[in-house]
């Protein structure tokens, strides 16, 4: 895992903008629908073209953009055996306290509430990883394009254990437990195949944290450490046998713009985080609900030889960050943790699917730019 010895890298968090021909390939495509030549080909050409406009916005460490996935979780269906669609009518699902809090703002943003567009799934059967051909068809496309952009390093994002068994339910196995089990077990073979191909793997893991606000009422921070350990312990079983320094944890309050007023404190769960069996820990500093907690590593240091890439630009919101302001986010960092332990980051993906993005792609491109030069203008301060 590359560090920033002498000059602070960049990187993101993994999902871009999709192009709408690539968009397409996904609308009313059912799960588990294989690629024909032609659909292979698009994605191919997508991601040499993402790959190599990640490097002329400046970014060190580029994704394939996840173009083959219809979403940073959704793909799991096209990855992984024993899951059925339920209807909403037979399901029960937890609004959230902020969504209770602020029930009007919430009706008015997102025009319907919870729910609208998606598609509750539960797991219904025994839970296999059988995504090994569309694995190794992002890895030779992401392989290619680095070979052609001279890239160095990239990562492949791959979804945690925990947020994959909260968000689909258990009907097949005894108990929620055995169930997070066999998910790990699963999702082994995908983060082994992407370290085998010598990427690093970037786990994600929003509900590590989200899952808070679904609970009311609120528990005590001790009560949510107990839960949040046990997926720790699923995930750091999924990962076992893999070099920490290939593993990068990424964990972010979810990326809907609500008002994030019922959010756990980092401070609260930063123990758990660094329980984890990863190299470099991504957490949002963007977001002005959380842009103060680089305050906690005051306090709690940051293991050695472990990074932080703290997101130093927003994926909810338009406005394009000044280079300044992103200077003086990765210097808030280097200067308690140390300039070479500190790479910059975004606070989470710009699309959250093949047709859900934050911020126009224009506006995504000049905010990476933008990250790119704030992190030119620290390493100047930095390394004088």
């Amino acid at each position: 895992m590359r560090r920033s010895t002498d000059r602070i890298l960049t990187s993101h968090v993994g999902s871009l903008v999709r192009p709408p021909e690539i968009a397409a390939l996904f609308h009313g495509r059912p799960a588990g629908k294989a690629f024909d030549a032609a659909e292979k080909e698009l994605i191919r050409r997508g991601v040499n073209d993402v790959l190599q406009e990640q490097v002329d916005a400046g970014i060190d460490i580029p994704s394939d953009g996840e173009f083959s996935k219809s979403g940073f979780a959704g793909y799991i269906s096209d990855r992984l055996s024993g899951f059925e669609e339920r209807d909403w009518e037979s399901q029960a699902f937890t609004r959230g306290r902020d969504r209770t809090l602020f029930a009007e703002a919430y009706a008015a943003m997102e025009g319907g509430g919870l729910g609208q567009g998606q598609i509750p799934l539960v797991c219904a059967g025994p839970v296999k990883y059988v995504g090994q051909e569309l694995m190794q068809m992002d890895l030779d496309n992401l392989k290619a394009a680095c070979a052609a952009a001279g890239v160095e390093e990239a990562f492949v994002p791959a979804t945690a254990p925990g947020t994959i068994a909260l968000q689909r339910p258990n009907e097949h196995y005894a108990n929620d437990d055995e169930y997070l089990t066999a998910v790990a077990d699963a999702m082994a073979v995908e983060y082994k195949m992407i370290v085998d191909a010598g990427f690093l793997v970037q786990i994600d893991d929003p509900r590590m944290v989200t899952a808070y606000d679904s609970m009311d009422p609120a528990p005590s921070g001790a009560e949510y450490r107990q839960f949040a350990m046990r997926r720790v312990e699923a995930l750091n079983h999924a990962l076992r046998g893999l070099p920490q320094d290939r593993v990068r944890y990424h964990v972010c309050w979810g990326s809907w713009p609500g008002p994030h007023f019922t959010d756990i404190d980092l401070k609260e769960i930063v123990d758990v985080v660094l329980a984890i069996n990863a190299g470099c820990y991504s957490v949002e500093a963007a977001n002005p609900r959380h842009e103060h907690e680089y305050h906690v590593w005051e306090t709690r240091k940051l293991p050695n030889g472990k990074l932080l890439m703290p997101g130093v630009i927003a994926h909810t919101t338009n406005v394009i960050e000044h280079p300044e302001l992103v200077a003086e986010r990765l210097m808030n960092y280097a200067n308690i943790v140390g300039r070479e332990n500190v790479i910059a980051g975004a606070d989470c993906g710009f699309a959250q699917g093949y047709a859900t993005s934050r911020v126009h792609a224009s506006i995504q491109w000049e905010k990476l730019r933008m990250l790119a030069e704030g992190a030119r203008l620290a390493s100047q301060r930095l390394w004088k």
